[in-house]
């Protein structure tokens, strides 16, 4: 589907970019990416839960440890999102059902501590921005200049460590600074993702609850989707992701 509309037949050999690469991603994984997505957010669910009930009770001792636990089961299911939207990318021909399970062979283990991590690091902005709320006074331009600039920094490193989780066999360590290098070295495609991701976030947040109703359609997914087609060519130009499947280095 093209912009949620069938697409056209393609003729030709040369492979397509910008909006005709979108349509054609959309046409040929977006169903399978859908059924991904749902269990994805049944992993997202214990997260969530522990959030809304930290929030609800406004403990911040509660927060830290069920944000941690959640995040740690959603690690998993993240990853597994990840890999899925990277196998479409690089068009992998292979079952979804198939190479999610293999997703979870090779990741889970690797992703309970970087979910645990972003767990905690949502649930503190969760419990932030409900301080804002609750505030007898709205906070200045200043502070939640603050405020969204950490939260794009953070989906910004989301953006470019996961791939790397689900794609290669590292240490954190070595993640992280190839993290900060390709930031550096693409820093406006780099932020050009994240801001595309805290608009999406933005959205779901201000027209919630009516947005809830979307996440079983469009969820996580299409926006991981939109961020790592922006990402995915300078992606594959540094980490020669394609050629690694091609050669069969990528199981």
């Amino acid at each position: 589907m093209g912009l949620f509309t069938p697409d056209e037949p393609y003729h030709g050999d040369a492979p397509r970019t910008g909006f005709d690469r979108y349509k054609q991603q959309l046409s040929d994984n977006a169903k399978r990416w859908m059924m991904v997505n749902l269990l994805t957010l049944a992993g997202a669910a214990p997260l969530a839960a522990g959030i809304f009930y930290a929030v609800a009770s406004s403990s911040v001792l509660l927060l830290f440890p069920l944000s941690f636990l959640g995040g740690a089961v959603f690690g998993p299911f993240l990853a597994g999102m990840y890999d899925a939207v990277l196998r479409g990318l690089r068009d992998d021909p292979h079952s979804w059902w198939d190479n999610y399970k293999r997703a979870w062979k090779q990741n889970w283990c690797g992703s309970i501590l970087p979910g645990a991590v972003f767990g905690m690091c949502i649930g503190l902005y969760a419990f932030m921005g409900m301080l804002f709320w609750w505030a007898s006074t709205p906070p200045g331009f200043g502070t939640v200049t603050v405020y969204l600039f950490g939260l794009l920094l953070l989906l910004c490193v989301n953006s470019l460590y996961w791939p790397q989780l689900v794609l290669f066999r590292q240490s954190n360590f070595l993640r992280l600074k190839n993290t900060l290098l390709f930031c550096v070295l693409y820093f406006w495609r780099v932020l050009g993702a994240g801001a595309v991701q805290v608009l999406y976030l933005a959205l779901l947040v201000l027209f919630a609850p009516w947005t809830l109703l979307l996440l079983p359609v469009l969820g996580i997914w299409y926006i991981l989707f939109l961020s790592q087609l922006i990402l995915y060519p300078k992606l594959d130009e540094a980490f020669h992701i394609n050629d690694s499947f091609r050669t069969g280095e990528d199981d």
